[in-house]
């Protein structure tokens, strides 16, 4: 079992609040993603619940059990660091069970437990190697493994992928997706980067200066994100955001005129409208939302990136593949999927 709960913590640092009153309940094994910008507090929180950081009010419970004023070694919970942390004179089967050699287990049990890590993380031609001679990815394999031996209740990443290069940092989410599936353990994993967060988590909590904006799945954040922040925060490219008001039941965009849709809700405070890159088709200029010159078109390929000045609404990004970078200069006239729209009002809140 590794169920985690928050209940109304805090972490101060003097008369910093950092953390300011979480709750969350992490269900047994569960794959959960803290996201959000530089200084919103994700890591301080891994590093609570691990015990690393004291907390100043609230508690921490694992399996309903409260563990707020407990060391980390009585918690049950495994770290997985930024910095692999390897003992570079040490053998990969040394460092994987230098953590169960010093607590006293007897032989046997550690070369079993080495071995069932090394073969759920294919390190078994490389256990007599040192670390000198691993990849970096082969290294963070190797921390992961020192994790695993301690069979913990759960597992706690902090930015694990953060000191590797775009392809191994792809090969090694896939391969800790792996690993949640053959382990099906609480894994709590803490990243700035959105594009882990989609990928690998269940369940994704968005924080921004030491609260949570959002928990949910990763397609419930897409599709239906409650503010602004979120909004932005999850997708690549981001989403557009453009002033606009709202006339009776239309939006109004600055310099373009208004257009039919059916808005609901109270839009009095309407002040912003959301669209997403894949949700903009180029077309005729008639019944076009509003107009633009593209002033930089990124060819990926499978992709085109147009990047699009549309005066008073600022740079509007669409992502079509239906043309290249030859388009780059070009006058064009943007169509919004209508029922993909997101409306904000002036406390950034979604207009529903």
């Amino acid at each position: 079992m590794g169920s985690i709960r928050l209940d109304a913590v805090e972490k101060w640092f003097g008369n910093l609040q950092v953390i300011k009153g979480i709750d969350l309940e992490i269900n047994d094994g569960e794959f959960v993603i803290f996201v959000g910008p530089s200084g919103c507090g994700k890591s301080t929180l891994l590093r609570m619940i691990a015990g690393l950081e004291e907390t100043s009010r609230g508690k921490i419970l694992l399996d309903e059990n409260d563990v707020t004023d407990r060391v980390p070694s009585e918690r049950g919970l495994s770290m997985v660091f930024q910095s692999y942390a390897l003992y570079p004179h040490m053998s990969v089967r040394e460092n994987v069970g230098f953590g169960l050699k010093t607590a006293g287990a007897p032989k046997s049990e550690i070369d079993e437990k080495v071995s069932h890590a090394a073969e759920i993380l294919e390190l078994d031609a490389y256990l007599d190697r040192k670390p000198k001679a691993l990849s970096g990815g082969q290294r963070q394999r190797v921390a992961i493994g020192r994790a695993i031996v301690r069979e913990p209740k759960g597992f706690l990443f902090d930015e694990p992928l953060s000191n590797l290069d775009a392809a191994l940092r792809v090969q090694m989410r896939f391969e800790i997706a792996k690993l949640h599936d053959k382990l099906k353990t609480t894994m709590i994993y803490v990243t700035h980067d959105q594009v882990e967060a989609m990928t690998l988590a269940d369940k994704i909590v968005v924080l921004k200066d030491g609260l949570i904006m959002q928990v949910g799945s990763p397609r419930e954040l897409y599709e239906k994100p409650a503010n602004l922040f979120v909004a932005q925060f999850i997708g690549s490219p981001k989403m557009n955001v453009m002033p606009c008001s709202a006339n009776g039941k239309k939006f109004v965009l600055p310099e373009h005129g208004s257009a039919a849709h059916g808005l609901t809700g109270d839009t009095a405070n309407l002040n912003q409208l959301g669209v997403r890159p894949e949700h903009i088709t180029l077309g005729d200029k008639k019944g076009a939302h509003c107009s633009g010159i593209v002033e930089v078109a990124e060819y990926l390929g499978s992709d085109t990136f147009l990047y699009i000045n549309a005066g008073a609404l600022g740079t509007i990004v669409v992502r079509t593949n239906d043309v290249g970078a030859e388009i780059k200069g070009q006058e064009v006239y943007l169509h919004f999927n209508q029922d993909r729209l997101y409306f904000f009002g002036s406390d950034e809140q979604v207009i529903t």
